[in-house]
């Protein structure tokens, strides 16, 4: 049986974090299952110029990525009866990458209003994996609510705040977003070769 780790790319600036993370999957030869809320595809194309669309998604996927997808199925965003949102469709868990404060609420009050929210939704409620990688910065008291809500409920809160001891001051942008994405792959005990791990002096 097919066991995908679910992608969720909300409309949070970041999808530099969402592409590191799929590449990871897919170099690690894991499915994924991918959904792209509306939000999220106006921050890819203002982040990278690329449009991603539901009737060219593989390709738009892989000129993203600047890689072949693996073993993909995407889902779109106004999907409420695709696979994920119910808990009868198996999957590993999932991953809110990056994760939007709307995102955040959403899923921490189950307001299921998208497909992104209700397969989160879905994640807790099952007891499976749910990373969710918040961008926002600074953040409300609103926002810190919902995080511990969702710690609350089990899920994990990654921030993308990125370590400098694995490139040092020098790291280039990229190794920092390789950071923050092998870090949510170490979450969800994905192996990687990321980042080089601190083994002390």
């Amino acid at each position: 049986m097919r066991m995908p780790w679910i992608v969720g790319v909300s409309g949070a600036s970041g999808t530099p974090y969402a592409a590191a993370v799929l590449r990871g999957l897919f170099d690690a030869g894991a499915p994924v299952d991918l959904v792209v809320s509306r939000a999220a595809r106006l921050t890819l194309l203002d982040e990278t110029g690329i449009s991603f669309r539901d009737g060219h998604w593989r390709s738009d996927l892989a000129t993203w990525l600047a890689a072949e997808p693996g073993d993909v199925r995407y889902w779109p965003a106004g999907d409420l009866a695709a696979g994920p949102s119910s808990g009868s469709y198996p999957s590993l868990g999932m991953v809110v990458v990056p994760a939007s404060t709307a995102s955040c609420a959403g899923i921490a009050l189950g307001l299921s209003k998208d497909l992104l929210q209700r397969a989160a939704e879905v994640c807790l409620k099952e007891r499976r994996r749910l990373v969710v990688v918040p961008r926002e910065t600074p953040v409300t008291r609103s926002h810190l609510e919902h995080l511990l809500a969702l710690h609350d409920a089990g899920a994990v809160v990654l921030p993308a705040s990125p370590g400098f001891y694995a490139a040092g001051a020098s790291a280039s942008a990229q190794q920092l977003v390789d950071f923050i994405a092998g870090k949510v792959l170490d979450a969800i005990g994905v192996p990687h070769t990321l980042f080089a791990r601190w083994m002390g002096r």
